[in-house]
């Protein structure tokens, strides 16, 4: 009974309240609320329309990825295709869901109307656009992968992750750099691993009193004997290439792995093995030589040490 009691004067207190507002006021509430029960039924409908496209991004959610991985497409452009076709599904959806609750609102007004927000959000977010579709297109042309050694822009390293919006590349001194996709897009990238072998190179001198030929000789055959040079690949090249201050340098020229590992571990079995065969075969390594000449004639002269006893010096 006291709750009928409490209803019938909340009541009063409501009429009397609404009573007590201005009539045009009264007048464009009442407006409000014809309007909505005028349009209730085409909101009811706009939201199953919103369920219904929820349903299909769902089932193209679970579809995609089954799809793509038959189709051998790696991980991220998978995301990328799915993340499309989300994103395109909900924007369609929602256009019809407003056309079917606002019948005066075409999808071309509000497309129009999105147009312009979207010039000033594209304005706004430019550099995060710009990284987004170098991701995409990084994605779709593959210039590089994981696990390849790659080199840009001072960013030489292994690359982890290749994300729509930035690369994880590792470096060899095993830092971590994260790099905005545009970079790679726009500068030349080095990827040193697009084949299996790389060519490397070092500088090797012996004395000027050795043969030449017999020099080239032992190098060659000392290189060949090398498990990581790859003599199956290209041929070991050694070539005499200048008279140095102190030796006659020769190149020596060979293949070995792609990885850096591969390079500095290949280097330093290729120059033990060229000491080793050089020092067996009596072929001098020489270290810089330094003559000095002088204008004149020098003059000797005999001088006492602290203990009396004559030294040489020359003056």
């Amino acid at each position: 009974m006291a709750g009928v009691q409490r209803s019938d004067r909340m009541e009063q207190i409501l009429g009397t309240l609404w009573g007590n507002l201005p009539a045009p006021l009264r007048g464009q509430l009442e407006g409000y609320a014809t309007g909505f029960w005028e349009v209730l039924p085409q909101l009811v409908m706009s939201l199953v329309f919103i369920f219904f496209v929820w349903g299909v991004v769902k089932l193209v959610q679970w579809i995609l990825p089954r799809f793509l991985k038959g189709a051998h497409v790696r991980r991220a452009l998978v995301d990328v295709v799915i993340m499309l076709a989300t994103v395109s599904l909900w924007l369609f959806g929602i256009l019809i869901a407003v056309t079917i609750a606002f019948p005066t609102i075409t999808p071309g007004r509000t497309l129009t109307a999105l147009g312009v927000g979207g010039v000033a959000i594209g304005f706004a977010f430019k550099d995060v656009f710009e990284n987004f579709l170098a991701g995409v297109l990084l994605l779709i042309r593959e210039p590089f992968s994981i696990d390849d050694f790659i080199d840009c822009e001072d960013i030489d390293g292994q690359v982890e992750e290749i994300t729509i919006r930035d690369t994880h590349v590792r470096q060899t001194d095993g830092q971590l750099v994260v790099a905005p996709n545009a970079m790679f897009f726009k500068n030349p990238v080095t990827i040193r691993t697009a084949r299996d072998v790389r060519r490397t190179t070092i500088i090797c001198g012996v004395g000027y009193g050795e043969d030449v030929d017999k020099a080239r000789e032992v190098i060659t055959k000392a290189v060949k004997n090398v498990d990581a040079v790859r003599d199956d690949v290209r041929d070991v090249e050694i070539f005499a290439q200048e008279f140095g201050d102190s030796s006659i340098n020769f190149e020596v020229t060979w293949w070995t792995g792609s990885k850096p590992i591969d390079i500095r571990s290949s280097r330093d079995k290729v120059v033990a093995a060229i000491k080793r065969a050089l020092d067996e075969a009596d072929i001098e390594i020489p270290f810089p030589y330094r003559t000095m000449t002088f204008p004149e004639t020098l003059k000797i002269e005999r001088l006492e040490k602290g203990d009396g006893s004559p030294q040489n010096a020359a003056a």
